[in-house]
C-alpha cells in the first residue's frame, strides 16, 4: 500500500485544523509525531497502515488544556478522524485500529492500548512533550494561559505538591517526567530517557540562575 497519496490528504485535513494559535499543538507538532513514529514502527515492525494516519489525525479534535473537555479530546478525535477517513475512503480494515490507537494515546484519557500500533502512536505523542521542544511546548501553553513561570517560595516542588494549574515549572514534576515512565516501546523508552535528561540539566540551569 502506497502512503504517501493519502499522506498528503491527511496534512492538508490537519493544516485547515491546526492553527499558528497554540504552538504546541500547530502543523509542526503533527510533523513531529508522525516523523516519530514512523521511525517507531520501522523499528518494531508495526503496521504503517495505521500508524501513519493515526499519527497524523491523532488530535483530529483539539481541546485547550484547561477545558473541562479535556478527557474526552482523543475520543471526540477519533469520532471525527474516522468520519474523514471514511469519507476520502480509506480502507476501512484498518479503522478500528486507527480508533483505537487516536483514542488511547492521550495522557488524561487513560486508556490501555492494546496494539504494538497504538503504542507506537502514544510513544510519539508523549515523546514530543519531552527534552528540548518539551520545554518550549511547555512553555508555550504557559503564554497561552498566562500562567507564572515558577513559584516564588519553592521553585521546584521540593516542600510541596506540584500545581501546574499555578505554576509552569510544576508540570514537568506533576506530568512530563510521569509521562516519561508510561512509554511502552523499546525505541520509545530508550529515547524518553534521553529527553528527561535533556529536561533535568535545563531545570539545574534554571536553578542557578535562580540562586
Amino acid at each position: 500500500m502506497n502512503l504517501s497519496s493519502w499522506e498528503q490528504k491527511f496534512e492538508s485535513k490537519i493544516s485547515s485544523i491546526a492553527t499558528a494559535d497554540d504552538p504546541a499543538h500547530d502543523l509542526l507538532h503533527f510533523k513531529r509525531v508522525v516523523q516519530t513514529a514512523k521511525k517507531l514502527c520501522a523499528l518494531e515492525k508495526a503496521r504503517f497502515e495505521i500508524v501513519v494516519p493515526a499519527a497524523w489525525l491523532h488530535d483530529f479534535v483539539i481541546v485547550p488544556k484547561d477545558s473541562p473537555l479535556r478527557s474526552q479530546a482523543s475520543k471526540l478525535s477519533a469520532l471525527g478522524a474516522v468520519d474523514f477517513l471514511e469519507g476520502i475512503q480509506y480502507p476501512t480494515e484498518f479503522l478500528a485500529d486507527i480508533a483505537h490507537a487516536i483514542e488511547g494515546h492521550s495522557f488524561s484519557a487513560n486508556i490501555e492500548v492494546k496494539t504494538i500500533e497504538a503504542q507506537i502512536v502514544q510513544d510519539a505523542d508523549r515523546l514530543d512533550g519531552l527534552g528540548a521542544i518539551g520545554i518550549a511546548r511547555c512553555f508555550a501553553t504557559a503564554g497561552l494561559l498566562k500562567r507564572p513561570f515558577y513559584s516564588d517560595q519553592d521553585p521546584f516542588c521540593e516542600s510541596r505538591t506540584p500545581d501546574d494549574s499555578q505554576f509552569t515549572v510544576d508540570h514537568f514534576f506533576k506530568k512530563l517526567f510521569k509521562t516519561a515512565e508510561t512509554l511502552k516501546t523499546p525505541a520509545g523508552i530508550a529515547e524518553g530517557h534521553h529527553r528527561v535528561a535533556v529536561m533535568k540539566a535545563y531545570l539545574s540551569s534554571f536553578s542557578d540562575e535562580l540562586n
